[in-house]
């Protein structure tokens, strides 16, 4: 075919195509559609017989058009679907997230409404537990009953005491001071006195030297400013024996060092600046100057004038009433800052004390040949450590001899006849032998005082007051007094008499804290069982009599031209000191069997815990002052069930 013919065939079949075409669509307008318009607006405005031969190539176009157009409009409806879904699944996101918030939000104010709990205001501010504790040195119990401590009399009739609080033994201030710190006998805490050597470090620890005894490696157990600390629970310390000595690596907020020369007056403000300090409550406080919550406070004062003028000296009235009126300052100012209900209070005392004399002296080197001797441990009792161990059994048994001339002194053997309620045998600090002077007795060697010298010339034995005796001597008891909110009793509560031992653990419960194990049991609240008496005047626990004269031992056990052992040549060397481990170690050198420990036949040992002999053992060498102590202190065990 010519090109013309084909041209021809295409346009025939273009209107053929467009004929029927036309012709569906007039058929389908069957609603009255006008179809010609219909026609037209599907041919996009073309007319019938137009010649341009490019009328299917729009069509195409057109259709092109359509479908592109379809396809954006299905993109576009899934970008849209893409992005709905977009902001709902963020949307749920943050929902979720602000849920969460919410969450944390009412959880934290949960944490810190129970955290608040234990805060009470003032009026001024938030206070958390808090508890001052005050220890007086050497206040003995009976010390309420002289009609010189108004303020401490009305502290027993507004809080909780007990009659009296027994000291450990020995009754001696730095082990007594740290029992209080820890609730541990000294046989656990290691600080068995206020001197002692330790075989294992082989190092003596002597309490006014603080370059020796502020040394950790004394000092076991944990004292409560560690376990405060270490809880988060802030404290400040003044001058508390055994602070300064960085135990386990952690010091208190506040540390005060000893200075035994501080007024009572200074005492009172530097509590009150500790207290002052500002709190949790106050946002813009440096962490390092918050206030502590224990405020713990030394008073050496009381032991100071006991030992120097004596328990019953006028010149220690005057102190007892000075410890007293600063116990008034102290409350005055927790009243000026609206804290008496708010702030705990707890006073003790370490030990008691008992007066001395020249006739209650025994010399040391009558009892026991020095020059077989390495070590002398402690004061009033004396520790013995033998140079050769074998003749510990020795020794014993002549100590134990000349025990029953003299009702002055009993022996023991740290691990055979012990008594059993010192917990004095547990630790190789302990001296392996001891003797310990009935109370109001002392040893003494003769090159610090000659007692036959002393006597001839009529002088004075300083110091004229004595501790370290038998803790649970009437003249050694001690004191504790207490209130406020961790003690909600009535006022004037009385506890049954109880060991020193358990302070540790009332002073971590009154100020929230969970206590490391120790050897006390009480816990808070406490159990009174009863009321003081309100006629009576202080604790209502009776005043003991103070020691009688007695010959001194060397007059009536010891003959001066005969002595029974020889004087020592020299004083014994130390060895040489040595860096080791804190505590000693369990390894003893060789000592003798318990058959060989045994004193002579002739005058058995006495039962432990025996201090008096009975009636049958009464002899006419005891004076008529002896048999008298006796049955007073017979009649005494009786009363108090303390034999």
């Amino acid at each position: 075919l010519s090109g013309d013919e084909k041209r021809r065939r295409r346009r025939s079949s273009r209107r053929e195509r467009r004929r029927a075409k036309r012709e569906r669509i007039l058929g389908e307008a069957e609603h009255g559609e006008d179809g010609e318009l219909m026609y037209e607006m599907e041919q996009g405005g073309l007319k019938e017989g137009s010649d341009t031969g490019d009328s299917t190539e729009r069509e195409e176009s057109r259709e092109r058009r359509e479908r592109k157009g379809l396809m954006y409009g299905e993109e576009r409806q899934r970008r849209k679907g893409g992005w709905t879904r977009w902001l709902f699944v963020h949307a749920l996101i943050a929902i979720a997230f602000a849920i969460l918030v919410l969450l944390a939000w009412k959880l934290s104010m949960k944490r810190r409404l129970a955290d608040h709990q234990g805060y009470v205001s003032n009026g001024t501010a938030l206070f958390a537990p808090t508890t001052i504790i005050i220890s007086l040195d050497g206040f003995r119990a009976d010390f309420l009953n002289r009609g010189l401590t108004p303020r401490l009399n009305a502290f027993v009739r507004e809080g909780v005491s007990p009659q009296y609080m027994l000291p450990s033994f020995p009754s001696v201030t730095f082990p007594n001071h740290y029992t209080l710190a820890t609730g541990l006998y000294p046989e656990s805490h290691g600080v068995v006195g206020n001197s002692f050597w330790d075989p294992t470090l082989q190092e003596e620890f002597f309490y006014t030297d603080a370059a020796r005894s502020m040394d950790p490696k004394w000092w076991a157990g944990e004292p409560f400013w560690v376990t405060a600390e270490k809880q988060g629970i802030r404290t400040a310390i003044h001058m508390w024996p055994g602070s300064e000595a960085h135990i386990a690596g952690v010091e208190p907020s506040f540390l005060d060092k000893y200075n035994g020369k501080e007024k009572l007056g200074r005492k009172v403000d530097r509590i009150f600046e500790f207290l002052d300090k500002p709190g949790a409550e106050d946002v813009t406080a440096q962490v390092a100057d918050m206030r502590p919550q224990i405020i713990a406070a030394y008073v050496p004062n009381v032991d100071s004038d006991g030992h120097k003028f004596g328990p019953n000296s006028t010149e220690i009235r005057q102190t007892i009433k000075d410890a007293d009126n600063m116990i008034e300052d102290i409350f005055r100012g927790l009243e000026a800052r609206n804290l008496t209900h708010i702030v705990n209070v707890i006073v003790v005392s370490d030990h008691g004390m008992a007066t001395t004399d020249v006739s209650r002296l025994i010399q040391l080197e009558d009892l026991v040949d020095l020059s077989r001797i390495e070590h002398t441990d402690g004061w009033p009792l004396i520790g013995l450590r033998p140079k050769n161990p074998e003749e510990l059994g020795d020794i014993y048994g002549e100590l134990s001899w000349k025990s029953k001339d003299s009702d002055s002194f009993d022996v023991y053997l740290r691990d055979v006849d012990m008594p059993e309620r010192y917990h004095f045998s547990k630790n190789e600090r302990i001296a392996p032998l001891w003797i310990v002077p009935k109370t109001g007795w002392a040893i003494v060697k003769k090159a610090e005082f000659d007692v036959e010298q002393a006597k001839a010339k009529g002088e004075v034995y300083h110091p004229r007051g004595l501790h370290g005796y038998d803790h649970e001597h009437p003249l050694m008891r001690a004191i504790f007094i207490s209130s406020g909110p961790a003690f909600p009793h009535p006022p004037g509560s009385q506890l049954e008499p109880f060991q020193n031992i358990e302070v540790y653990n009332i002073l971590c419960d009154s100020v929230g804290l969970t206590p490391m194990p120790n050897n006390g049991t009480l816990r808070l609240p406490l159990s009174p069982i009863g009321l003081h008496d309100p006629d009576s005047e202080g604790s209502g626990v009776e005043t003991p009599p103070d020691p009688v004269e007695f010959s001194t031992y060397t007059s009536s056990a010891v003959s001066s031209s005969t002595p029974l052992i020889n004087e020592p040549s020299s004083s014994p060397s130390q060895p040489a000191a040595s860096s080791s481990s804190a505590l000693s170690s369990t390894e003893t050198p060789s000592t003798p069997t318990d058959a060989t420990l045994r004193p002579p036949d002739p005058t058995p040992t006495d039962s432990i815990g025996d201090e008096d002999d009975d009636d049958e053992n009464f002899s006419e060498t005891h004076s008529f002052w002896d048999w008298l102590t006796d049955k007073i202190s017979d009649a005494w065990d009786k009363i108090t069930g303390s034999g």
